[in-house]
């Protein structure tokens, strides 16, 4: 490696380094945009869930997704956890997704929350 290459590197280093924590992750998320987390779609229907019972719904959508997508699993991001601020790494998905409304029906805390007509699609 050449002594012109070495010092680009080393550059580049120290300029990430030098980025704020939340530039560097949503340098790592790419692009995502729109994309929704299983708490999120949680919150725009109104339903609140302690952090245990959020992660089960995420594990009924994410099974769900899998169903759908021949056994692939959803993209991935980095975000903020909302009670503790610790960056984690969960599965997002599209607002449209099909799997975040099988997941609400699939999940015993959730079922009895929604009503089975207020989803279905329009003819």
């Amino acid at each position: 490696m050449t002594a012109k290459a070495r010092k680009l590197i080393r550059r580049i280093i120290t300029t990430v380094r030098s980025l704020g924590e939340d530039i560097r992750h949503a340098t790592l998320n790419g692009d995502l945009h729109g994309a929704i987390r299983t708490g999120d779609m949680l919150d725009r229907f109104g339903i609140q869930l302690p952090d245990g019972q959020q992660s089960w719904y995420g594990r009924h959508v994410a099974k769900a997704y899998r169903a759908a997508h021949n056994g692939q699993d959803a993209p991935r991001a980095w975000v903020r956890h909302r009670t503790t601020g610790r960056w984690i790494h969960v599965f997002v998905y599209s607002p449209t997704d099909p799997a975040l409304i099988t997941g609400l029906r699939t999940y015993k805390a959730t079922a009895s929350l929604i009503s089975q007509a207020s989803f279905t699609e329009a003819a």
